[in-house]
C-alpha cells in the first residue's frame, strides 16, 4: 500500500481536550482539502473499486438522508474555488472528473471528498442514534460491518472510556446538533503502520500507551457533526491525517 502523509495539520494534536471535546465549527470549514488530497482520493477510488462491500453501507430507510447528504456536499463544493460542479459531473482539485451517480449517493460522496461520512439517525423506539449509512474508506481499527445499524453505545463498546455516562452525554450532544451550526472535535494516536485503511474486528488487542507514544506515525481524525435539516439525520464526518512524527513541529508529536 502507498504511504500517504500530510506535511501539516491545522490544529495542535497534542492539545487533545477531555472527552467528548466538542467545539463550534464554521460551516464553510466542514469539508477540507489538504496537501494529501490527490493521493488520498486515489486511494479512496482504489478501495471503493476493490472493497465496496466493506466500506459502503446504507439502510433502505436511510436513503432520504443519503440523498440529502449528497445534495449538501455538492452545495458545499459549489461554494469552493477549487471544485467545478455541474449537475452531472464534478471536477476535483486534483483534476479528476467524477460522474455523479444519484442512484448511489454514498459511493458518489466517497469519490468527491477526503472525509469518510457516516449517517446517524434516531429512530422511533431507540434511545440512541443508529449508524444507518456510511462510506468508510479509512477506518481506524474498526469495521463498518460490525457497527452498521447499531446504537452509539454498541458502536463504542470496545472503547474503555466510553461508558454509560459518556454515552448519555454524547446522545444529548447528537440530539442538540442544529442545522447550520456544526460541531467538531479531534483525536490523535500513535501508529506504527501509516496505512489509511486499517479495519480491525471487535476484541482485537490494542497497543499499549507506551507503544502508542513511541510509534513513528501520528494518526489524527478531525471529526465533525452536521445536522441535515430535511431528514434530521446527523452526519459524522472523519478527515484523517497521518504524519511522520520525525517531520512534525516540536511539541505536536509528543503525544
Amino acid at each position: 500500500m502507498p504511504i500517504i502523509l500530510q506535511q501539516d495539520i491545522p490544529y495542535d494534536p497534542a492539545a487533545a481536550p477531555r472527552l467528548p471535546g466538542i467545539a463550534p465549527l464554521d460551516p464553510k470549514e466542514w469539508l477540507l482539502v489538504d496537501d494529501a488530497y490527490g493521493p488520498q482520493m486515489a486511494e479512496r477510488t482504489r478501495i471503493l473499486g476493490e472493497k465496496p462491500g466493506e466500506v459502503l453501507a446504507l439502510d433502505s430507510l436511510a436513503r432520504p438522508a443519503a440523498d440529502e447528504l449528497l445534495e449538501t456536499v455538492l452545495e458545499h463544493l459549489r461554494a469552493r474555488d477549487d471544485f467545478e460542479v455541474s449537475e452531472k459531473v464534478v471536477r476535483r482539485p486534483d483534476g479528476v472528473s467524477v460522474d455523479i451517480d444519484y442512484g448511489d449517493p454514498m459511493r458518489s460522496v466517497g469519490h468527491l471528498v477526503q472525509e469518510d461520512l457516516c449517517l446517524m439517525e434516531r429512530r422511533s423506539g431507540y434511545a440512541e442514534h443508529l449508524l444507518t449509512g456510511a462510506v468508510l474508506c479509512f477506518p481506524a481499527s474498526w469495521r463498518l460491518s460490525e457497527k452498521f445499524m447499531r446504537p452509539m453505545l454498541a458502536i463504542h463498546k470496545p472503547v474503555d472510556v466510553y461508558d454509560a455516562s459518556l454515552a448519555r452525554r454524547v446522545q444529548r450532544l447528537l440530539d442538540g446538533v442544529r442545522p447550520g451550526r456544526p460541531l467538531w472535535r479531534f483525536n490523535a494516536l500513535g501508529y506504527d503502520d501509516p496505512s489509511l485503511h486499517q479495519p480491525r474486528s471487535e476484541g482485537h488487542s490494542e497497543p499499549s500507551g507506551r507503544a502508542r507514544a513511541e510509534a513513528r506515525y501520528l494518526r489524527s481524525e478531525r471529526q465533525c457533526l452536521v445536522r441535515l435539516p430535511r431528514s434530521n439525520a446527523v452526519v459524522f464526518s472523519i478527515h484523517t491525517y497521518v504524519l511522520d512524527r520525525r517531520e512534525m513541529r516540536r511539541g505536536q508529536a509528543g503525544l
